[in-house]
């Protein structure tokens, strides 16, 4: 008795359903079509969910005061208010800096962190220097060190004058750390 071959079986009913049927293809091209246009349309979402996450920190100019009110050679601590976008968190933060108008009409700003541990200072008109209370690192009026653990003179802020105001970027600095490494 011979058996059939399994591809000589034909179904009942006596219709031979073929295996690559147009049907099936147009199902598959309609499926492919379909993920590529969900694919086009995913991308420019996704990367408008997922960039904020790899964009440092967006830091504005801040307007800290008037050029006219600081002294020529005597520091000033000038206090204010900044936002900083990282990612999608903004905060708004006070701050301070100190700037010291040169004499010859030039504007420093410095970060108010001392550069050895990140504690504050502050200026004492009697010893004409900035001193830190933590370990004892002194400044001159232009930010060299005079004395103490700091590792490095005292952290310069991006500055400019516009309309007789005084414009400041605030940025953060890792302390103990011989060069300026911004954070």
């Amino acid at each position: 008795m011979s058996h059939p071959e399994q591809g000589d079986q034909q179904p009942s009913g006596g219709f031979l359903t073929p295996v690559g049927s147009r049907r099936t293809f147009f199902h598959w091209v309609t499926l492919a079509a379909a993920g590529l246009v969900g694919l086009g349309l995913s991308i420019p979402l996704l990367s408008t969910l997922i960039s904020p996450a790899f964009q440092r920190r967006r830091r504005a100019w801040v307007d800290v005061g008037a050029v006219d009110e600081l002294p020529p050679g005597h520091p000033k601590q000038l206090d204010h208010v900044t936002t900083i976008r990282d990612g999608w968190l903004e905060t708004t933060s006070h701050k301070a800096v100190w700037a010291v108008k040169q004499p010859q009409g030039d504007i420093s700003v410095f970060s108010p962190i001392c550069t050895h541990l990140g504690c504050g200072y502050r200026w004492d008109e009697t010893e004409r220097k900035f001193l830190c209370p933590c370990h004892g690192s002194s400044y001159d009026v232009n930010g060299k060190v005079l004395g103490g653990p700091a590792p490095r003179p005292l952290d310069a802020l991006p500055s400019k004058v516009e309309g007789g105001r005084l414009l400041v970027m605030y940025k953060d600095f890792k302390s103990g750390l011989p060069r300026s490494v911004e954070i």
